[in-house]
């Protein structure tokens, strides 16, 4: 037997020692400051002279691995109540940086740097805070493969456009974020830079092809020591005050102003757990949603939550085995809480691997004006984290009325399989009850979903179940009495091209059995997206698909466009259209064909001024003898004039065709802060019509028939 030769002791100490040294080398520390630095976007504080810098930044787009063609520069410091970042984005061409002066969160097709921070580094979601070279803000809250940029947090942030390119300054407080109890916290990080007229968008440190643009599982760790732990505590006063006016018998009649105040509060039990209340909160929304085509649809349209009460802890209720288009598209759509007049919200971290949100509310229920008593509305989410970005979880969600209930209750989660796979699933149980008609039912939801990506391929494949009588108040729900199977597959092909710097080929294939029939429906779709310079993209595709509805199968082929493109640093246009065989959904269903489409183009002539255009068009024709069934059109017009990054000033017109109504919406607003605002608004609204004697006939005219003056205060105060 051979014996084994004895290596020196020097040898193993020589050895133990790189392991640590590369082990060092893999954290991140930040310099910790008694001076911090003012944040005016110039670099020439004396806290940036001693932190740390790194540069190096490695493209993700178009391409993984290609060290990006502008040098990017980041320091990062700290002290016991603020986190400090400073970029220095150098650019050869200034003069052609894409920057504006906008509102909040309207920066995405401006160049931009952002702050990818995981507070608890344990791979479960990140924050990201983006600035644009004029120290504009966005921010939002991913958890998988979902963004929210609905949130809004407290942070400060300065832009300087320079001879050679542009810096930024940033102050994050670690008020206005969530992390973990302990001393030193270790927070994981990645630094982003975006170039809009290349489409080319860095990393440092650089993403792995074999995992994709997976930001939360690549983040390097940060170490921060010696930080202050709050108990925060945010008081959230606000007044309004409304005056309608409507028409009556031909003319505008006035009522009474109404003033109402609110107060909404939240208090921190910890540093990673955060308790909300509010009463009599202002729910209103300050821009009204955009028109959406409402007639002739299957199901209810989807719109996103902008309330700030429900923003807080809302990623959590993202669940396994969803993706985009699923039949179940939320379990928790606070949405469907309407009117609440009370509420609580319990979210963050209970344990270093267990996190919930936890929401109730009472929801006045009204019905054309009517007040028909109240719903209860309880939601439960518990998460528990596993290795990388894996996680089991547990729901809970009811609606308790007078005359009945609604309730869900099951379980998701994900698992990592690999760097480049993971499986995600979820289970849930529902049960109703009708008191009126002394009726119960109660049904079930299944889904699994496999996703792999990396740099070369996406494959995504999902199985879904639905029983016929699974239903949800809380969430949001557009199909049941279904099983599916779908897989999508892209093969991302990367090209020399300085006009084509990648094709995407799709291929995507669907059948669904219809329960109720037992019947088969199917959807193959071939696309390809050919991604270009100058934020552009172009699409185009077809699809063979048949579809079931009230026991009768129908075709559904057609074939879609989708086009954008940064034309100038004016300019900015959207296109999708799409040529399909469609259902005319009602009682008695029928073969049809038709156009939907939208289109938008943005003109932006200077930095403080936005001017957008946009055109939603759908219509529908009886394929047996090609008589139109409708045409429906919202052409909307949104004007916003940014004096500053405070105050803006916007006017909003809207026509819908099919309502023959034209509303106007005009608004001045200041927000010194998320919380801290004032707003002033007017609006109207004009039909079509003339009163006429005793009642109203079409007209040619449009005749005002409500009108509408709101005035917003509000003022955070942080201790």
């Amino acid at each position: 037997m051979l014996k084994r030769p004895c290596l020196p002791v020097h040898v193993f100490i020589l050895f133990a020692v790189s392991i640590l040294t590369a082990q060092q080398k893999d954290v991140l520390r930040p310099y910790k400051t008694d001076t911090p630095p003012v944040i005016d976007g110039v670099l020439d504080d004396a806290v940036w002279a001693q932190a740390p810098s790194e540069t190096g930044f490695m493209t993700y787009q178009p391409d993984y691995g290609v060290p990006m063609s502008e040098e990017t520069r980041v320091w990062y410091a700290y002290d016991r109540e603020n986190i400090y970042f400073a970029f220095l984005c150098y650019d050869r061409e200034p003069d052609k940086i894409k920057t504006s002066i906008t509102a909040r969160d309207k920066i995405r097709s401006d160049d931009w740097i952002c702050i990818n921070l995981d507070t608890y580094n344990d791979h479960q979601g990140i924050y990201a805070f983006y600035v644009n070279p004029q120290g504009i803000q966005g921010d939002s809250r991913a958890v998988g493969d979902e963004e929210d940029a609905n949130v809004d947090f407290v942070w400060y942030s300065h832009g300087t456009i320079t001879d050679d390119g542009y810096s930024i300054e940033m102050k994050i407080p670690f008020k206005s974020i969530r992390y973990s109890d302990g001393d030193p916290v270790t927070m994981g990080v990645i630094f982003e830079r975006y170039i809009s007229r290349r489409t080319e968008a860095g990393t440092y440190p650089a993403l792995d092809p074999k995992w994709g643009p997976n930001f939360i599982t690549q983040t390097r760790p940060l170490l921060y020591e010696g930080i202050r732990h709050y108990r925060l505590l945010e008081v959230l006063p606000a007044v309004t005050w409304a005056r309608n006016s409507y028409d009556e018998a031909g003319s505008l009649k006035t009522g009474d102003g109404k003033g109402e105040l609110s107060l909404t509060g939240k208090l921190g039990l910890t540093s990673r757990l955060i308790l909300d209340a509010t009463y009599n909160p202002d729910f209103s929304q300050v821009e009204a949603d955009a028109g959406q085509v409402d007639f002739n649809q299957r199901y209810a349209l989807f719109y996103e939550e902008k309330r700030p009460f429900f923003l807080e802890g809302r990623d959590q209720f993202i669940f396994g085995g969803s993706s985009e288009g699923d039949p179940l598209g939320a379990v928790v759509h606070t949405r469907s809480i309407a009117n609440p007049l009370l509420g609580t919200k319990l979210t963050g971290k209970i344990s270093p691997t267990g996190t919930i949100a936890a929401i109730y509310a009472r929801d006045e229920l009204v019905n054309n004006g009517t007040d028909q008593g109240y719903a209860d509305v309880q939601i439960i989410r518990h998460k528990k984290s596993l290795d990388r970005d894996s996680f089991v979880g547990s729901f809970y969600t009811a609606r308790e009325r007078e005359n009945g209930y609604n309730r869900v209750v099951g379980g998701d989660g994900y698992l990592r399989l690999t760097r480049s796979s993971r499986l995600g699933y979820h289970g849930f149980l529902s049960w109703d009850e009708n008191r009126e008609t002394d009726t119960r039912q109660k049904g079930h939801a299944v889904g699994i979903n496999y996703l792999y990506s990396n740099r070369d391929w996406l494959v995504n494949a999902r199985i879904h179940d639905l029983s016929e009588r699974f239903n949800t108040e809380v969430g949001y729900l557009t199909r049941t009495g279904i099983t599916r199977y779908r897989l999508g597959i892209i093969r991302r092909i990367f090209t020399d091209s300085a006009v084509i710097q990648r094709i995407d080929p799709l291929l995507n294939n669907q059948f669904i059995k219809d329960k109720e029939t037992g019947e088969w429906e199917n959807e193959n779709a071939f696309y390809a997206t050919f991604v270009l310079p100058r934020n552009s993209a172009f699409r185009a595709g077809y699809l063979n698909a048949t579809e079931i509805f009230l026991g009768k199968k129908f075709e559904t082929s057609g074939y879609n466009l989708i086009a954008q493109s940064q034309i100038s640093k004016s300019f900015f246009f959207s296109l999708t259209w799409s040529d399909r065989k469609k259902i005319r959904y009602v009682a008695d269903p029928f073969q049809c064909r038709g156009g939907t489409g939208s289109a938008s183009l943005v003109y932006q002539p200077n930095q403080n001024l936005n001017a957008t255009v946009s055109v939603v068009y759908s219509d529908l024709y009886r394929a047996d003898d090609g008589t139109k069934v409708f045409d429906y059109a919202i052409v909307r017009s949104r004007n916003t004039y940014q004096v500053n990054r405070y105050l803006f000033l916007r006017a909003i017109v809207e026509y819908n065709s099919f309502y023959e109504q034209l509303t106007t919406d005009f608004l001045v607003s200041f927000t010194y802060i998320p919380g801290t605002v004032i707003h002033l608004g007017y609006g109207s609204r004009y039909d079509r019509i003339e009163w006429n004697e005793d009642q109203y006939i079409a007209s040619d005219r449009f005749l005002e028939t409500q009108r509408g003056l709101f005035f917003k205060a509000s003022y955070l105060w942080r201790m």
